[in-house]
């Protein structure tokens, strides 16, 4: 019996139980992601124009992708409705290129998983979260039309209200985080100074003066003639002092420039790259600047704020950093310990409660687990209980069934109405899908047993003796194979 047919026959239009991974769910994307919540919706999501952090713990397949892409949509929407009070959304959740630029940092057993994760630190996780932020302005002021960001509307950002301190705090954070790889560094800054105006003439008086002074003397030198002979050690002392500022300025901020790089273990900053582009500030623009030159977050939390106070100019009323997949980095590879490792830092109420900045961490239920057996000083530093904490992203039988009734009707003919309840023959009630889908758990799990179950349905039917309704027998039987496999994959020795 062909799948199809039975579907065509309930007024449905295509399997709604194919996708399992809500980053590549069709379904979920066109129609569900407007029309379909957790429970908990309103709590992780907050408002906008006060972003504020939530500590979410889920199973796998409990639908932490789908409320981080239900997120940015609902943020791309308030974004279109409030183009004066936008939010800023940062997608932190490919961890792989922060983890291999922190891995180069390190030699011999140092490079072990365990032993390198027991080197991060919050500020690695603020360096991360920072270049990602800075390289999307910089992509969204240059009108990169190649690169495409999270909830990002189309059009120029009104750079003219930049106030001059502000304009060199862009290049500052640009010199500092901007990792784009769409085309050279140097030239992207360069791009970028002339896209904001701002005035670095100063910063080459030294070189001018080193010029100007080497040519008089040369010059001098050779007017004189005869009278310059014994003279010449003088001359050649002359131009070294007229050098000399530009050479302290070089081995100024090439020294720097090395710290920088030092300190930022996540990112990728060339030494003499990043020294051409800090020598392009003027000295007195860059008098108690920030830098990131430190292996503390004191001078990030700084570089944040200035990265907030750009962001308020260019209308954007706060930022907000989405954490997904920690589980999926392949130094992590699901271990539950180097999990902890690369998150633990990130909880901390500081962090966690800075001012328009809302941090939403998504994170695997295993976690959860270890909250429990910290120790006091952990508890006071992270005080999850002012950081909106969601200890189980769980789904009731009821709630999966409305879910499965809502992917239904996005997959139905035109003029259609599909019910789950008509799929089944009356002695599979409602009362009984509830509660064979409450020990199903997660949508995840919903989805493949349903897709089993259809599947298992035709199978059992010819197309010369159809079956238009699921009986209780293969329902039963499909269930009970199906919760044998899913005890498997909960004791990780079975694909789930």
């Amino acid at each position: 019996m062909n799948i199809q047919h039975f579907l065509e026959r309930h007024g449905i239009a295509a399997n709604p139980f194919v996708d399992e991974d809500a980053q590549s769910d069709l379904v979920f994307k066109g129609a569900c992601i407007r029309s379909m919540y957790h429970p908990t919706w309103d709590k992780i999501y907050g408002d906008p124009q006060e972003p504020a952090a939530a500590v979410v713990f889920g199973e796998k397949g409990a639908g932490k992708t789908a409320l981080r892409l239900q997120i940015v949509r609902h943020l791309t929407d308030y974004n279109a409705d409030h183009p004066d009070k936008q939010a800023f959304v940062v997608q932190y959740d490919d961890f792989n290129p922060f983890l291999d630029r922190f891995r180069e940092r390190f030699s011999g057993r140092k490079r072990r998983p365990d032993r390198l994760l027991d080197e991060w630190r919050l500020w690695d996780h603020m360096d991360a979260i920072l270049s990602l932020g800075v390289t999307q302005l910089v992509d969204r002021i240059l009108e990169n039309k190649q690169a495409r960001h999270p909830a990002a509307r189309d059009g120029a950002l009104p750079i003219d209200r930049l106030e001059p301190s502000q304009r060199r705090d862009v290049l500052l954070l640009a010199a500092c985080y901007d990792q784009s790889t769409d085309e050279n560094a140097l030239s992207r800054f360069k791009k970028l100074r002339r896209k904001l105006r701002f005035s670095s003439w100063t910063a080459c008086l030294d070189l001018v003066f080193a010029i100007v002074a080497g040519v008089a003397l040369v010059a001098a030198y050779f007017l004189l003639g005869a009278k310059a002979q014994g003279w010449e050690k003088y001359f050649g002392v002359g131009i070294a002092l007229a050098w000399l500022p530009r050479a302290w300025r070089f081995l100024k901020w090439q020294w720097i420039a090395f710290r920088i790089r030092r300190s930022t273990r996540t990112l990728h900053h060339p030494i003499s790259l990043l020294r051409k582009m800090l020598s392009r500030f003027p000295t007195s623009s860059m008098i108690r600047q920030p830098l990131p030159s430190h292996a503390r977050t004191d001078d990030r939390y700084e570089l944040l704020a200035k990265f907030q106070s750009v962001l308020q100019t260019l209308g954007f009323e706060g930022a907000l950093a989405l954490v997904d997949r920690v589980d999926e980095p392949y130094l992590v590879n699901g271990s539950t310990e180097l999990m902890k490792a690369l998150i633990w830092p990130m909880l901390d109420n500081k962090f966690l409660k800075h001012p328009g900045l809302g941090v939403k961490m998504l994170l695997p239920i295993e976690l959860e687990r270890l909250i429990d057996r910290e120790d006091r000083d952990f508890h006071q530093r992270a005080r999850l209980d002012k950081q909106n904490m969601i200890r189980s992203l769980a789904w009731t039988g009821q709630s999966l069934y409305d879910l499965a009734n809502v992917r239904l009707r996005a997959c139905a003919i035109e003029g259609q109405t599909p019910s789950l309840s008509t799929l089944f023959d009356p002695s599979v009630d409602q009362r009984r899908l509830t509660d064979a889908f409450a020990s199903l758990r997660v949508p995840r799990h919903l989805f493949k047993f349903m897709y089993r179950l259809l599947t298992a349905h035709c199978n059992s039917h010819s197309d010369e003796d159809p079956a238009w309704q699921i009986g209780s027998g293969v329902f039963e039987s499909t269930l009970a194979l199906y919760l044998r496999d899913q005890d498997a994959f909960d004791r990780g020795v079975g694909a789930g």
